[in-house]
């Protein structure tokens, strides 16, 4: 076949109505963006790698860790254990029941000897009324005293227990004398003076 022209002219004004400057610029383009993606994608891969490595390192110290763990502990030690800690516990419990028991009855006793003291101290020192009678009538001193406090005289023991002093109180003068008592000396004696200062 023949042609009019050139084929290589052709073929050159073929190429140069294509215009494949843009195409270039874009194939670059992507290029360019491929080889970034790739780079990214080895950086990604590597610190995974790494993590990976990081891991399965820890993985390893633990499993050894656990069959350590595994290999040290005996079931018959951790049972004998469990026995004893609860043996113990019920020793506890018993004894913390026992001791609640007796605080509970002491207070009872508490509560009991409160009423008694409260009970004594509202009959005070000498009793109630009806003790105090029947003291009275039994013991001739006391009656004796109390005579003897009606009329201002208090007797005033010694050491031994014995009136050695009396106390002779004048309430219209507001006055007192202390007159001491020799049981050898005669009762008449103290009788008419303890009158006269009466």
């Amino acid at each position: 076949m023949l042609l009019d022209e050139d084929p290589a002219t052709l073929i050159h004004h073929t190429i140069g109505n294509f215009n494949i400057h843009p195409d270039k610029h874009a194939i670059a383009r992507i290029n360019e963006s491929l080889s970034t993606l790739h780079q990214a994608r080895n950086l990604r891969v590597r610190d995974s790698e790494s993590a990976l490595k990081k891991l399965s390192r820890n993985l390893a110290n633990l499993s050894s860790q656990h069959q350590d763990t595994i290999a040290s502990h005996s079931t018959t030690t951790h049972a004998s254990q469990i026995l004893e800690l609860d043996t113990q516990k019920f020793r506890v419990a018993k004894t913390a029941s026992d001791l609640e028991i007796e605080g509970e009855r002491l207070e009872q006793e508490v509560e009991s000897l409160k009423s008694k003291l409260a009970e004594l101290e509202a009959q005070g020192v000498e009793g109630d009324e009806v003790e105090r009678a029947k003291r009275e009538a039994e013991d001739p001193t006391l009656l004796k005293l109390k005579v003897y406090r009606s009329l201002g005289i208090d007797a005033e023991a010694d050491a031994s227990g014995c009136y050695s002093k009396a106390i002779i109180r004048n309430d219209r003068i507001g006055d007192f004398h202390v007159v001491s008592v020799d049981p050898k000396a005669c009762k008449n004696f103290y009788a008419n003076h303890i009158w006269q200062v009466l």
